[in-house]
């Protein structure tokens, strides 16, 4: 594995980090045996960063199970987040801050960040609570070694943020097709002048840069380069950038972390040649004709009251686009329950707006979710639909 020095402490960190929000799971709970497998071969193969949350499901419990079954939590850096849209009180910042590290198993967080700020009002809000005579507290007695906060905005929201606080650290969204989305990789390079470090999520944008990628964009990459898989290309692209210390990917089976992890030992900075910087170029056009809606199914809009599963369907309804409609239809019908009797697509929307408060990319939803019921030509699909459930014998 290779490492970058986090140019604020010194440390060395592992270039491809492990994001835990989508640990195996068995049903509707993480597998804690698969999950134990995969935590220890990820510190075996190099891996020393672990990135979790508050509100992932499990996700930190399974984590702490993992790291304490193995014995190994001192060979590696915990990161998780506080949820600050769930703190009314100063109070709330302990309570759920000493549940944390109950559920890590922990006597400390390495790399503790703010959850989802998207500006400065947001940090002012939280900053009124007496968060920042709590950081310093928790910073003086060693329970957090860094400060820092994710980030979920445009470019120069993330860039006043960053003058706010003397920040650690921060996380944003990055990948070859926001390069100019979201914070930019300007507002990265601001950081960096900073020194700030930069850590980066959602590499493959929700799998569409690794599986959904249409086939004109797959040709393109292929003409340069034909061994590479698609999330190769992706975080070649990243790890080829000096402001970025590191990369999360939300592995959540070893034969994804062996993949990611040898690309991780070969890419380095400043490396990639023209032909590959063009072939980016020309794959980010293809996605812009293609790609109609940015979820990238973080999945902090679930659970729907509704039941909708809000990212099923837009992956669904991009990919109708990406691959055909057919091939949409195919999978919308498959992953949203359209032949059983507990479906999740669009149609069960009523537009309540529980969702839209809760989406990092400011999707408007319900919207977007009618856009979708068009797409998937609900008029014909339903009672096709509702027919083959009755032939089925399908409880309703």
């Amino acid at each position: 594995m290779q490492y970058r020095i986090n140019q604020k402490n010194g440390e060395q960190l592992s270039q491809l980090g492990l994001g835990c929000m989508r640990f195996p799971r068995k049903g509707t709970k993480v597998d804690q045996i698969e999950t134990n497998r995969l935590v220890s071969a990820a510190i075996d193969l190099g891996i020393n960063y672990f990135d979790t949350a508050y509100i992932y499901p499990g996700s930190e419990a399974a984590l702490g199970t993992a790291l304490e079954a193995d014995g190994r939590r001192d060979e590696v850096f915990i990161a998780t987040k506080l949820p600050h849209y769930m703190c009314k009180s100063y109070e709330d910042f302990d309570r759920i801050f000493n549940a944390q590290l109950s559920r890590l198993r922990t006597d400390r967080i390495d790399y503790y960040l703010i959850h989802m700020l998207s500006n400065v009002k947001a940090w002012d809000c939280v900053k009124s609570l007496g968060v920042a005579q709590w950081i310093k507290d928790k910073l003086d007695e060693g329970q957090i070694c860094n400060i820092g906060f994710s980030f979920h905005g445009g470019r120069m929201e993330f860039i006043e943020l960053l003058d706010v606080f003397d920040w650690d650290f921060c996380m944003v969204q990055m990948n070859y097709y926001d390069e100019f989305n979201q914070a930019t990789m300007d507002g990265v390079r601001e950081a960096y002048k900073r020194k700030i470090p930069v850590i980066v999520m959602e590499p493959l944008r929700g799998g569409l840069l690794a599986v959904e990628l249409p086939s004109m964009a797959l040709r393109a990459f292929r003409n340069v380069n034909k061994g590479r898989s698609p999330a190769e290309w992706a975080f070649r692209w990243l790890f080829d950038k000096k402001e970025i210390l590191l990369a999360l990917s939300g592995m959540s089976c070893v034969e994804q972390l062996n993949e990611n992890v040898t690309v991780a030992n070969d890419a380095m900075p400043d490396k990639l040649t023209e032909p590959e910087r063009a072939a980016y170029d020309e794959v980010v056009k293809i996605l812009n004709g293609t790609v109609k809606n940015p979820c990238t199914a973080c999945g902090y809009c679930s659970p729907c009251p509704r039941g909708v599963s809000i990212p099923n369907c837009f992956s669904c309804y991009n990919k109708s686009y990406s691959q055909g409609r057919v091939s949409g239809l195919s999978e919308y019908v498959k992953v949203c329950g359209l032949l059983t009797s507990v479906r999740t697509d669009a149609s069960r929307c009523n537009a309540c707006g529980k969702c839209l408060s809760l989406c990092p990319q400011k999707i408007e939803i319900p919207k977007e979710l009618k856009k979708v019921k068009r797409r998937m030509l609900y008029f014909i699909i339903a009672p096709l639909m509702a027919f083959m459930r009755k032939q089925m014998g399908v409880r309703e």
